[in-house]
Parts: C-alpha cells; structure tokens; sequence
C-alpha cells in the first residue's frame, strides 16, 4: 500500500486508499473518516469507485477539501439534496442517499461531537467497534463488518479481536470486499467474488422456489391428501 498525505483516522500514521481508484477521492478518503464513512454509506447499489468518489465530489460541490459533519448536519435539506442530484449525480438514488449522509452526520454530532474518527478511536474490542458502526444511521450488520474489515486491514485501527468481530470479511488474503482493494488488479478480484456470490444466490433462490412449486404441485395430485 502506498503512504501519501496523512490519515484522520486515528493511528498517526500516512495512508492512502486505492478504492475509488481517482488519486484524490482516495487521497480524501485516506485522511479523513468522515470521507470514508460516507463512502462505505454510499456503497450500495453502484459500482464501488461510485460510491468512494462521492465523498469527494460531495466535499467539492461544498466547495471545501474535506467534509465537515456539523455543516452537513445543519445544512437545509433541499439544499444538501441538490448537492447529490446535480448532473452527474453522486449516486442512483441520490435523493435517499443525501438523506442518509445527513442522517449519519447528525448522528455523529450528537453521539460524538461530530468527530468521524471516535466511532473507533478508544473501541476496546472488535466487538464494541462492531456495536458502535452498527449504530450508525445506514450502517447494517454486513456493512458495518465490511468497515471495521477495512479499518483493520488498510487504515490501522485494530482493536482485540477485530478480525473475529469482522466475520469472513476479516480474513487475511481474502477478497470479499472494499476492505481488500489496494489497487486495480485486486479490485477486479473484489468484483469477480461479488459476482460469483450474487449468482450463487440467485441459483440458490431458484433452487427454493422449484422446489416449493414441486412440493405444492404434489400436494394438489388426487388422493394426496387421503387418509390411509
């Protein structure tokens, strides 16, 4: 991984991400958490680079170099939603999406003072980490595990336990998800995994659903149902 400008994390060192794959959306993404968080935020629905772009487009059209949670979270909302929906939009859906990010910057001001990085600063274990991003406003359980992965895996943040409270997306040499991107080749890697999941769970639901046809098919055959 290469070290570029420095990081808000947390950990004092140097980091630059390879997510977006755009040299300063993961420049941003490196040094500040909230960037990072809100990319996470956005990652769903949308190719990956999307998603870890918008932060710094958002920071952009704000007209800033960085996102800043109290702004966010006091900004009007039809103002903020027009920051996403101006062309080219910063996500398929970016009306519900800038209501998200407004509603994960309010959080963090109300729960931590509107600094990103003490959602894991002093998080003693993996599992009180996984807690607290599960308590953030369009933070699911996957989601949340995907982040503390690349916390751990790319940004430092490794408390005890942390791989264990991350799940398979905490395993080392994997490439489940954006936790394991560190550049192009290991982002088609990310991409092929994904795509090979989705199929398998679209065969697998096809799969049910015959069989729940089969099983009701046959209970409707004369004299199913009749009693010995």
């Amino acid at each position: 991984m290469d070290r570029g400008t420095s990081t808000g994390t947390g950990t004092g060192k140097d980091i630059t991400l390879h997510i977006a794959q755009n040299p300063e959306a993961d420049e941003l993404l490196g040094r500040s958490p909230l960037a990072a968080l809100v990319g996470m935020l956005l990652d769903q629905q949308v190719p990956m680079e999307w998603a870890f772009t918008g932060p710094y487009t958002l920071a952009e059209r704000m007209g800033s170099d960085d996102l800043d949670a109290g702004r966010i979270a006091a900004s009007d909302p039809d103002a903020f939603t027009e920051l996403f929906t101006t062309k080219p939009a910063l996500h398929r859906y970016p009306g519900s999406m800038a209501k998200r990010v407004q509603q994960l910057c309010q959080f963090l001001v109300a729960e931590y003072d509107g600094d990103a990085s003490a959602v894991w600063r002093d998080a003693a274990t993996g599992d009180e980490l996984l807690e607290r991003l599960n308590a953030l406003p369009g933070f699911g359980e996957q989601k949340a595990r995907i982040f503390l992965a690349l916390l751990g895996k790319q940004l430092g943040v490794r408390p005890k336990g942390w791989r264990e409270a991350a799940g398979p997306y905490g395993e080392a040499g994997s490439h489940r998800s954006v936790a394991d991107i560190t550049g192009p080749e290991s982002l088609v890697e990310v991409r092929a995994y994904k795509q090979e999941a989705k199929a398998a769970a679209k065969a697998a639901k096809t799969a049910k659903a015959t069989k729940a046809a089969r099983t009701a098919k046959a209970a409707k055959k004369p004299g199913a149902s009749r009693k010995k």
